[in-house]
């Protein structure tokens, strides 16, 4: 049995759209019509992802893109709605599992999403690709991540290993930096970056590069100098980790996907055959 929070529109009432898509963009862009904060708003379903467990109701990843009264500022923003096609919900509790609805949604991880430029180790035609978006400041990624990429590195048939870099800025500000440089060292050719990313100590709440770079310097043998950080390839590079990051709704570290589905054990790499 399902509670419906928040607020519920019946979608078949939306009698100028055609699609289940169509009709869950107009409901929620009417939605903010009388917003006095929105001068204007655009929802655009992104993807449409089945809940196993309640097979009626679908997740449909929302991109809301609006324009601000005040500034005129652009805010872009994704969010989770539930329909079963009858009505559109934001907010859904499963009454048997006591777990909010997006708990059981996994958006899979597309072909689409594996960027060369993101392969580590091993053959991209491994039997098994494993994804790693991590932050090297996150407390547990420091032990999680070099264990992890140490046991793939040794079977390069077996296991595709990408990583994707996804500081967490608000925590860690010091990552996007130490992001940025390992990415330039990639760029220019050097092996086990990410690995050896995890060796070095900076303050996570550092926020002058020189100091930044000092430390990440030291422990790569390198010679990385702040513009750098800023040059097109790094920033394209980086920007893809995070766009990637944000249409699977990425929100913590480390998060794992293991065969294009998102491992919450985040072991399943040492269960494959």
């Amino acid at each position: 049995m399902l509670k419906l929070l928040a607020i519920i529109a019946v979608v078949s009432s939306f009698a100028n759209a055609n699609t289940i898509n169509e009709k869950i963009e107009t409901f929620i862009e009417g939605s903010f019509e009388n917003n006095p904060n929105i001068k204007s708003i655009n929802a655009k379903v992104l993807s449409k992802n089945e809940i196993l467990e309640y097979k009626n109701w679908n997740a449909y990843m929302v991109e809301l893109d609006a324009i601000l009264k005040k500034d005129g500022r652009q805010i872009v923003q994704k969010m989770m709605w539930f329909s079963d096609g009858e009505v559109v919900t934001k907010e859904l509790f499963a009454l048997k599992e006591g777990k909010e609805m997006n708990e059981f949604v996994s958006i899979p991880f597309k072909d689409k999403y594996y960027n060369k430029a993101n392969l580590i180790y091993g053959n991209e035609n491994a039997k098994h690709k494993v994804v790693i978006f991590s932050d090297p400041l996150c407390p547990f990624c420091k032990t999680f991540v070099p264990e992890a990429i140490d046991y793939m590195k040794k079977e390069p048939n077996k296991y595709a290993l990408y990583y994707y870099h996804f500081p967490l800025e608000s925590i860690h500000p010091a990552s996007v930096e130490l992001a940025k440089a390992a990415i330039t060292l990639e760029l220019q050719g050097r092996k086990n970056v990410v690995l050896d990313l995890y060796k070095v100590k900076v303050d996570p709440n550092e926020k002058s590069n020189e100091k930044i770079l000092l430390e990440f310097n030291k422990v790569m043998n390198s010679n990385i100098k702040p513009f750098e950080l800023f040059s097109k390839e790094v920033i394209a590079h980086f920007k893809n980790d995070l766009e990637v990051a944000s249409m699977l709704m990425v929100n913590g570290t480390p998060t794992i996907f293991f065969d294009g589905k998102l491992d919450k054990t985040k072991m399943k790499y040492k269960e494959a055959k």
